[in-house]
């Protein structure tokens, strides 16, 4: 474990995710003439362009969706593409941060799979840029004993999600400071959100020279929980879906 003092909030990294490989979530969600069509991936931002359209032509034709899907489809790829183009060579700040990250997907809803159901929270360092959320969620798949091939890239994908989001508020943080020049504590560098606000206060619990192993309290917290569910259960989620949306 890195100590707190290899920690440089006077220099920040430049903006990247908080992982091994640079990947990107991607997320689509379209409706043509009353069609909907919703997906999820990730997506490795330095591929050419050529790459979104083969994408989109190969999707249409393998789905049977209609034609008007495919510009739709390259417009929001590559419109989710700019937003985090634009924020490359931007500083971010990155301290010695743990966070809380959750994981909790119907994929009978969100995939079009099974039944199964599965929530799960564990903490995630955003100091290791050699985190890798696909071994995670394959190591977590086989300990669960998860074998629809579906649940693994859902879990990869949710973890992803958060860290891009956090990401972007450390660019924030970072641009912030350098128009404020004002001298802040560490802590203040990060921009308070939902995840932020349980991470800085997770570093009052799991300090340096806490133990990694869990308190017996804590066991039923971080544990995960994996159900199936009835046909009934999945047409009830689903109606509830669809009024929601």
């Amino acid at each position: 474990m890195k100590s707190p003092a290899s920690a440089s909030w006077k220099a920040p990294l430049k903006f990247r995710m908080p992982t091994a490989e640079n990947l990107i979530p991607i997320r689509l969600d379209i409706e043509v003439d009353g069609q909907p069509y919703k997906d999820a991936f990730t997506w490795n931002p330095y591929d050419p362009d050529s790459e979104v359209v083969m994408f989109a032509k190969r999707t249409v034709k393998d789905l049977k969706l209609a034609p008007g899907f495919l510009p739709q489809i390259v417009q929001s790829i590559q419109s989710q593409l700019a937003t985090f183009q634009s924020y490359e060579g931007q500083d971010m700040y990155v301290g010695d941060l743990i966070i809380p990250i959750k994981v909790s997907f119907i994929n009978k809803l969100d995939l079009q799979v099974n039944h199964t159901v599965i929530r799960d929270q564990f903490l995630w360092d955003l100091n290791n840029f050699d985190s890798d959320p696909e071994e995670f969620a394959r190591t977590l798949c086989k300990d669960l004993g998860i074998e629809d091939p579906e649940v693994e890239p859902a879990i990869a994908f949710a973890i992803r999600e958060q860290l891009y989001e956090i990401a972007i508020q450390n660019v924030t943080t970072a641009r912030e400071n350098r128009i404020s020049k004002k001298g802040r504590r560490a802590a203040e560098h990060f921009t308070p959100s939902k995840a932020s606000g349980a991470a800085l206060d997770l570093m009052k619990l799991f300090s340096f020279r806490s133990s990694v192993v869990r308190k017996r309290k804590d066991w039923d917290y971080y544990k995960p929980v994996l159900d199936l569910l009835s046909n009934e259960d999945v047409d009830a989620l689903k109606a509830k879906e669809e009024r929601s949306g």
